[in-house]
């Protein structure tokens, strides 16, 4: 799975680092990233705080490449999964934002856990079923260069999804 922000130091980071604490593969990218930067010190210690290692962390940018490669792409904002779906276009049924695929993942029925391909394909009936959501049912606020409360509100919204989709999908 792939997480996409803009700047990829903060939202879809901390997402990367979130999934592995909960066994999830994952990785990340910026739609405008700078290569090579590291995660900001609110975003490290948020992550700590939840169990989670940002040791080693290093921003990069999206590419047509590394769109291709993820059976999941979820992405911090629209801006952000209209970008992704313009760079692969072969990756827009299975590109969300991360509240949006939340709240698919929430409105699935009870069952048991599915694997990668079979949980995107109920994700999809879900999605044809659920109206569309606002720009603020589905944006994830940005938290850069706020205090620390705004990268601990973004982390546990990100960390709640992800909880809910560890639990609906079988490795």
């Amino acid at each position: 799975m792939l997480f996409v922000c803009r700047a990829n130091l903060c939202r879809s980071a901390m997402a990367e680092r979130l999934a592995a604490s909960h066994g999830l593969a994952a990785a990340s990218a910026g739609t405008h990233a700078v290569p090579g930067l590291e995660m900001p010190s609110h975003a490290r210690a948020v992550l700590t705080e939840l169990g989670a290692d940002p040791t080693g962390f290093r921003s990069r940018r999206v590419d047509a490449a590394v769109l291709a490669g993820a059976e999941l792409v979820l992405t911090a904002t629209r801006a952000e999964r209209a970008r992704c779906v313009t760079l692969a276009p072969a990756t827009a049924g299975r590109t969300f934002t991360l509240r949006q695929f939340g709240r698919y993942l929430a409105a699935l029925p009870d069952g048991p856990a599915a694997p990668p391909a079979e949980l995107l394909a109920e994700i999809g009936r879900v999605r044809g079923r659920l109206q569309p959501g606002s720009p603020a049912d589905d944006d994830l606020t940005d938290p850069f260069g706020g205090p620390m409360d705004g990268f601990r509100d973004c982390a546990t919204t990100i960390n709640g999804i992800l909880s809910l989709l560890a639990g609906r999908l079988r490795r």
